[in-house]
């Protein structure tokens, strides 16, 4: 191998990175972590939401069924059917507890109304906007038309 004698390797050129530049680096990443994780944690607990707007129209849809069997709709979710709804209490995931009774806002009467209430749980409870979420016999979701355009999306 040959050298050329006019290209001598400069001992300035061949140093390493210093201590602040390195430092900046690693500040740099420190910044773009915190900010990625946080939005990965928005992003999850909205994405958790699902677990109970699924459950909630379950609920609606077995709640039918079971009124057009019997002529009343039922608050006994966990017992099977014809005595009661088949469902659990948990969503699937558990993120949030299911319950159903009588539609207060409606007749009161659990013969002729319900509301069904997925309540948040464990770390769902972090979604402060969407504590709650619910459904009646109507269709009507809520708990307020905010929460609607944005919980049920």
């Amino acid at each position: 191998m040959r050298t050329d004698p006019g290209k001598r390797l400069n001992p300035r050129r061949m140093r390493g990175i210093s201590m602040i530049e390195l430092m900046t680096v690693v500040v740099v990443v420190a910044i773009l972590a915190t900010v990625s994780i946080q939005s990965y944690r928005g992003y999850l607990v909205r994405a958790h939401r699902t677990d109970a707007t699924t459950a909630l129209l379950r609920v609606q849809v077995a709640e039918e069924k079971y009124f057009l069997q019997n002529n009343t709709y039922t608050t006994n979710l966990t017992a099977a059917p014809p005595t009661g709804l088949g469902l659990q209490t948990a969503t699937q995931n558990g993120y949030y507890n299911v319950a159903v009774a009588a539609d207060a806002n409606s007749t009161n009467s659990i013969a002729t109304s319900f509301a069904a209430t997925a309540t948040a749980t464990g770390g769902q409870t972090k979604d402060t906007a969407c504590l709650t979420l619910t459904i009646n016999d109507q269709g009507q979701k809520g708990p307020t038309p905010t929460a609607v355009a944005n919980c049920w999306k």
